[in-house]
């Protein structure tokens, strides 16, 4: 044991008027809701990026936090790992994820830093055997380091590019020894900062051949899980190739990878799109790529992407009615792609905030549960499209224009509006929440 969580117990479930902050007051992992435990249903991941290796830095400050294990070297990646499964255990997660630069120190080479990977992996993998925690999904940091400054698959230098091939391959061969769920591609930086130095059409057409080469790859060593892409709009780039998941799905589509490749949704990045979090993951579910998601909330005042822990149950209640109708996650889950505010600098503040995500999380996913399961807003949404179940309607779709065209005069058909019903639905909504 380290010293880092020293004096905090580990969460326990009290009850929703517990006064003790180091207690779940909503999230009971045994509690069943529609058939499925709360934990089953819910999933939940810890950011290895953002509790452990985040510095506390901003747009425009450096670092805040000091860690007994940042820096170099291989002895502080190890009590780096020792100090998160701690965490993990201390709240109970089922889960954690990681980019590779998260775990291991960088190397001067690629295979001081592939060795360097291996070891850490290895000595998470022995943790695994002996905590509750597994891996949810792997992915790769393309973006922090200099040579990505013009992307990785889109980058304009070909050697860029076998570089981002081969952490991936390293990355991806990782994931399947920890026995990872899921291997997610987010592209931080594949998109362009202005089109006067940019082939626009050769970065896609890379981007989606990289992409088909991961499921090649996927194929080949036997991995069993799923190949996620993370939709973010812009932040750094200007315009990145993945901007939501309406832009992701035409980019599967075109390289024939809507069968292969489903979507790892963030609220923060739905945000950036100018798009709400439900409407990417009820649009990702009506395409057939919805999977997971990461969990946090933006400043809806600020115009970069703050990655704040969730604190409005409400907000999230109506993200989880259209998981729980999309038959919620299989080997996707809730990760926290939150971090605590730069002027949080206790072990506490790290522990607190996953607690209190947590509890918003289960209270939302419980209002959501049960909204669905009354069946009323169901119910008033076939009552809207009701029409379309006639005989006439479905024949109408399948015949011409002009036969439907034909139908106005022939039945002197003069439609008249109907409400939609909004405020009842808001009314019948917060009834739950």
């Amino acid at each position: 044991m380290t010293d880092f969580f020293k004096g905090i117990p580990q969460i326990k479930y009290e009850g929703a008027s517990s006064t003790n902050e180091f207690a779940f007051r909503h999230y009971n992992p045994d509690e069943v809701i529609l058939g499925k435990r709360m934990e089953d249903h819910l999933r939940f991941a810890v950011a290895y990026w953002h509790s452990f290796a985040w510095p506390g830095g901003d747009p425009f400050g450096g670092q805040t936090f000091e860690r007994p294990w940042f820096g170099d070297g291989m002895a502080l990646a190890k009590l780096k790992a020792d100090v998160a499964f701690e965490m993990f255990d201390i709240l109970g997660q089922p889960f954690y994820c990681f980019h590779d630069a998260d775990m291991r120190p960088e190397g001067a080479t690629f295979a001081e830093s592939l060795k360097n990977l291996n070891e850490v992996a290895d000595y998470i993998g022995d943790k695994q055997t002996r905590h509750k925690a597994k891996l949810l999904w792997g992915t790769s940091n393309l973006f922090s380091h200099r040579r990505w400054m013009s992307g990785a698959a889109t980058n304009p230098d070909p050697d860029v590019y076998a570089y981002a091939a081969a952490t991936v391959k390293a990355n991806m061969d990782v994931t399947m020894r920890l026995g990872g769920q899921n291997y997610v591609l987010w592209g931080g930086r594949e998109g362009y900062e202005t089109l006067l130095n940019t082939d626009l059409k050769a970065e896609r057409e890379h981007a989606g051949r990289f992409l088909q080469q991961v499921v090649e790859y996927k194929y080949k060593i036997g991995f069993k899980g799923t190949i996620l892409i993370e939709p973010k709009p812009q932040e750094p780039s200007k315009h990145q190739y993945d901007y939501d998941v309406a832009t992701v799905y035409g980019f599967l589509k075109d390289f024939g990878l809507e069968k292969e490749v489903k979507t790892n949704i963030e609220q923060g990045h739905a945000i950036l799109a100018g798009h709400s979090f439900e409407h990417e993951i009820a649009l990702a579910a009506s395409l057939g790529i919805f999977h997971s998601i990461d969990m946090n909330r933006n400043d809806y005042q600020s115009g970069w992407d703050t990655d704040q822990f969730p604190n409005n149950h409400p907000e999230k209640a109506v993200a989880f009615y259209e998981i729980l109708k999309a038959g919620g996650f299989t080997t996707g889950g809730v990760n926290f792609d939150a971090k605590i505010r730069r002027q949080s600098l206790d072990p506490e503040d790290l522990i607190l905030a996953h607690v209190g995500g947590m509890d918003t999380c289960a209270r939302a996913l419980k209002s959501a549960a049960a909204l669905l399961e009354s069946g009323e807003m169901e119910a008033a949404k076939q009552a809207r499209y009701a029409g379309w179940e006639t005989p006439v309607a479905k024949a109408m779709l399948k015949g011409s224009l002009e036969e439907a065209a034909a139908r106005v005069l022939d039945e002197k058909i003069e439609p008249q509006p109907k409400s939609g019903r909004q405020e009842r639905l808001e009314n019948l909504w917060n009834r739950y929440v």
